[in-house]
């Protein structure tokens, strides 16, 4: 039997259309978490730190139980990150201790930053505590990505509070090691929401290779993730720390 260009077309198209659909979700992907807001609660330490994997812990600077969380996380084989306060477009809300601002000259943010590193022990790297206002000035993230450049073992991640944030820009034009998150995990602090954020990660993961969210230590957020992280692995997605991620985001996926 004989069959024309056309009819062997569209045999070899039905062939390839199962294998096609299939290969995203066989192929395995890659995900990291931060937990963001740590170092008011000595409990929510406890309930970040045990959370299986190597979920990352960022820690407020200046606050009651960040050093103690801090070395737990260590403990527990988790990365630290300093949870760098920042001034934010909203002026009633106060970021907290450690504060950088618009007004702050490259002096003030090198030192205000070295301060805040010694209150949060073992940063691996940082990431924005609010900052929708400051990530947008060119001249004080250049300062603090400066500042982050010459400790030479820091990462800055920006927590893409604002849409219009210089921060990636600034550590890309430096050549410092840097992060954007992709999705929050829990601006909604829902569980059924917070599954469909973390349904989003894994969509984004298989599409691009790897993707990056940030949660908070709500109970809901906990509850979630300790159901979930143990099952990624059946869905062929990996959660990997910050530094894998990394190295992940600087290679050519396909």
């Amino acid at each position: 039997m004989r069959f024309s260009k056309f009819a062997l077309a569209c045999l070899s198209a039905l062939v390839l259309l199962p294998v096609l659909a299939q290969t995203e979700t066989q192929r395995q992907s890659y995900v990291s978490i931060i937990i963001d807001d740590l170092g008011y609660s000595k409990e929510d330490g406890r309930h970040v730190t045990a959370l299986p994997g190597p979920v990352a812990c960022s820690i407020l600077p200046h606050t009651p139980y960040a050093r103690d969380i801090a070395e737990l996380a260590r403990k527990n084989k988790k990365e630290v990150l300093l949870h760098l306060p920042m001034e934010s477009t909203q002026t009633d809300k106060y970021p907290g201790p450690g504060k950088l601002d618009s007004t702050m000259s490259d002096l003030e943010i090198a030192i205000t930053i070295d301060r805040n590193l010694e209150s949060v022990p073992f940063a691996a790297g940082i990431n924005n505590h609010m900052g929708s206002r400051l990530t947008q000035v060119k001249e004080q993230m250049d300062a603090v990505m400066a500042t982050l450049k010459a400790k030479k073992t820091l990462m800055f991640i920006d927590s893409l509070t604002s849409t219009n944030s210089l921060a990636a820009e600034s550590a890309r034009d430096i050549g410092l090691p840097y992060l954007v998150r992709d999705i929050f995990l829990d601006n909604v602090a829902k569980e059924s929401e917070i599954n469909s954020q973390i349904d989003r990660l894994i969509q984004l993961s298989r599409k691009r290779g790897y993707a990056l969210a940030i949660g908070h230590p709500y109970p809901e957020t906990m509850a979630v993730l300790k159901n979930r992280l143990p099952r990624l692995g059946r869905q062929n997605v990996k959660l990997i720390s910050l530094a894998a991620m990394l190295e992940l985001s600087q290679q050519e996926v396909p």
